[in-house]
């Protein structure tokens, strides 16, 4: 529940390119924000031009959370996005300031708001074991474990994702209950917070002007060195495509043009046509957004229109 006097957290979702960066940074300039990353690329270290991450010299000047506090190799979920962005919520409201949520991973808005179902936490030697039969065996025999004793579950998932298919299983070996009876359990919500969630859409935009958008964008991170970016991850060693980080738009293709499966022209063109599918999907979520305050991504008086809603924080 909601407090008395509790005003609302902002939230400022859209799509890729649609803009999110530059307008928090301008809010920035009028009201004392912090801003949340709420971007699953953004929290990794080392992925920086390829996800659009603002510079060193912008976050000096605006203190951002959740944002490279990960290595690349590691695994991050919606409900530790959860736990973190709770606690950065409560730090940054008892210095006096606001925070500001910031990105387009919906998935990590819907479990902060509308809660999570709770799952049984991690058993190591379970995690190891299953590991072990990935190393031996192979991740499609995992795959069919998991069809076997949870094919709801197993339907939902790709094939080659190692990390979500073990840890299906290793929940029904702890539990004896399939992930897909934990997940239909009511979700719960940990936290007294409200949302005011603003939408960056294009309802009256063409969305062609997006797309052109997310061509220039791309074509100016490649300008910039997205290559040699993901060059220095591959180099590492310990990196593969399999990995979320890598998973990423824009990673994955890149990866792909590394690895000579891709040509450098089949890498960039793949590369905007799924992160303009990444648009897409995320516009969807938009747009069965509850409550949701949608306004249009290229509207001249955009500011103006958001920065009223700051007012109301103090």
């Amino acid at each position: 529940m909601r407090p008395n006097n509790f005003p609302p957290i902002i939230c400022l979702l859209g799509p890729t390119a649609s803009g999110k960066t530059n307008l928090s940074f301008s809010l920035a300039e009028q009201f004392p924000i912090e801003i949340i990353n709420v971007d699953s690329a953004q929290i990794y270290q080392g992925l920086d031009i390829g996800s659009g991450k603002p510079s060193l010299a912008q976050r000096n000047k605006v203190p951002h959370h959740l944002m490279d506090i990960l290595d690349a190799s590691k695994p991050y979920s919606a409900a530790e996005f959860c736990r973190d962005a709770i606690k950065a919520i409560s730090e940054i409201r008892l210095r006096g300031r606001t925070p500001l949520l910031v990105g387009g991973t919906m998935l990590y808005f819907k479990v902060l708001q509308q809660g999570l179902s709770v799952l049984p936490s991690s058993d190591p030697d379970i995690r190891r074991k299953l590991n072990h039969m990935m190393q031996a065996n192979g991740l499609d025999v995992l795959y069919q474990q998991l069809q076997a004793v949870d094919p709801v579950r197993a339907k939902q998932l790709s094939p080659t994702d190692p990390q979500r298919i073990q840890r299906a299983l290793e929940i029904y070996e702890m539990s004896g209950k399939t992930m897909t009876e934990w997940l239909s359990s009511p979700p719960v919500v940990s936290h007294p917070f409200c949302f005011l969630n603003i939408g960056l859409v294009c309802n009256e935009t063409p969305r062609f002007v997006l797309h052109q958008r997310i061509e220039a964008r791309f074509d100016q991170m490649l300008a910039d060195g997205f290559i040699k970016e993901v060059q220095a991850l591959y180099q590492r060693g310990d990196l593969d495509v399999a990995m979320p980080a890598i998973r990423a738009v824009g990673y994955r293709q890149a990866w792909q043009y590394l690895t000579k499966e891709l040509s450098y022209d089949e890498m960039r063109e793949k590369s905007i046509a799924a992160t303009r599918q990444l648009a897409k999907c995320q516009l969807t979520w938009l747009r069965h957004w509850p409550d949701l305050l949608p306004l249009e991504f290229d509207d001249p008086q955009l500011l103006a229109k958001v920065a009223p809603h700051f007012n109301q924080q103090s």
